[in-house]
Formats: structure tokens, sequence, C-alpha cells
């Protein structure tokens, strides 16, 4: 892609982000062959992050004038998280991504938080393979799960330290 500018998020774009809202929660039904992930109106779930983030903490990638991506940043104490980040699929691998990522962590320098951190879900490995090539090489957290209702349709054998996960 030739250019792409990122630009501060404004009211105006807010269908073409629930869009993009919307295609990533399309991303993780697939991921997980979970039909119910997101809700009944997954692309109004931009709306409570809006709410939650600030619209100025949400960036979009604009591309010949057509909004393309976005990415935001919760600040909290002192660490940020890049939430979400999403290109619509036909200007993937175009270095969108990269240009938002970019600028999600300039941003984050900017303010007195210690570190930045990425929450991709765990069968997301595109996800995962961008964001470590991206230098996020350090794991912080790990959040385990128990399927209380043992209705979901996991994969086995995710290792982490010589133990056996499903994810």
């Amino acid at each position: 892609m030739n250019q792409v500018d990122v630009r501060l998020y404004r009211e105006s774009d807010l269908d073409l982000c629930r869009e993009l809202w919307l295609e990533l929660t399309l991303v993780h039904r697939n991921i997980y062959n979970d039909p119910a992930i997101g809700g009944d109106d997954p692309g109004t779930g931009f709306d409570k992050h809006v709410a939650f983030a600030g619209p100025d903490r949400i960036w979009v990638a604009e591309a010949k004038g057509e909004v393309v991506g976005m990415t935001g940043l919760l600040l909290r104490d002192e660490e940020a998280e890049v939430e979400p980040l999403v290109v619509a699929e036909a200007y993937r691998g175009k270095g969108i991504g990269r240009a938002l990522l970019d600028h999600a962590v300039k941003e984050a320098k900017n303010t007195d938080v210690k570190y930045l951190c990425v929450k991709p879900v765990a069968r997301n490995t595109e996800a995962i393979s961008f964001f470590h090539h991206s230098s996020f090489g350090t794991v912080g957290h790990i959040q385990l799960f128990m399927d209380l209702k043992g209705k979901g349709a996991w994969i086995p054998d995710l290792e982490i330290f010589g133990y056996r996960f499903d994810y």
C-alpha cells in the first residue's frame, strides 16, 4: 500500500469502525467455531469500546480516503493495552496493521505507562505471529479457563512450561 494515513477517530467514522469491529468478531467466531461470540449485534461492541477507551484513544487508518483499519489504546495504571487492532480483510498484508501498531506504540510512549501489552486470543496464530515479530516477545500474563458447561470446541496439545492445555 503506497499511502496510509493514521488519524484520530471521528464520530463520522462510527459506522465504518462498527464494520471493522464486526469483521474482527467474525474472525473470533470462526477460529472458535462459536457463533455466539459478540452477541446478536456484534458491531455495536465498538460503541461500548469507544465509551470505555474514549474517542481520543482510538485511531483509524485511511487509504485513498477510505477507513480500512483501526486501533485503540487502553490505559490502566502502569500498563497500556493495544485494543483492538483490526484491518479490513481486503487490505491485510499491505503494512496497514504495522502503521496502526507503530502509531499506538508511539502514543503509549507519550504516556507514563511502563508496559505496553497486546492480548490476542490463543487461537489467533496470525495475530500472535504479527505481534511477536513486532517486538512483543515477553509473556506477562497467561489466562486459564475452566469450561464449566463442557461446550467449548477446544483444540488439545498446547504446551506451556511442560504442561498440556487445550486452547
